[in-house]
């Protein structure tokens, strides 16, 4: 059950933000093998004011933010970031150093579904 968080510039058409998390679901589907009804994605978007970034990256930077159970390999790891990052290039045309991704693993006792402590 992962959560997804992106962080990007506000303006984007709602067809664009579909295909970020299009893009983002199906790396999770590739790489950890998520069930495709799996979707818990969300996207925040800010004025240029409030999301600062460097100078050397476009208007297409993003962030994204991706909890997960424990347990994944660094190698299933390394094939999701690859693998989000190719697909937002290959349908968004975003260059690879506009995206930065961010993998955190709380403990299971850390998740509530439900109004169950999953740990």
């Amino acid at each position: 059950m992962p959560l997804v968080s992106v962080e990007m510039l506000a303006g984007r058409s709602p067809e664009y933000k579909k295909t970020v998390f299009d893009c983002i679901h199906q790396g999770l589907v590739d790489a950890i093998g998520i069930e495709e009804w799996d979707r818990f994605q969300r996207i925040t978007e800010y004025d240029r004011e409030d999301f600062e970034f460097p100078s050397f990256k476009t208007d297409a930077f993003m962030i994204i933010k991706i909890d997960l159970f424990p347990g994944r390999s660094k190698e299933q790891k390394k094939d999701l970031i690859e693998r989000i990052t190719e697909l937002l290039k290959e349908r968004l045309s975003i260059d690879p150093s506009d995206v930065f991704i961010v993998i955190q693993e709380p403990p299971l006792e850390n998740w509530g579904i439900g109004g169950k402590q999953k740990g």
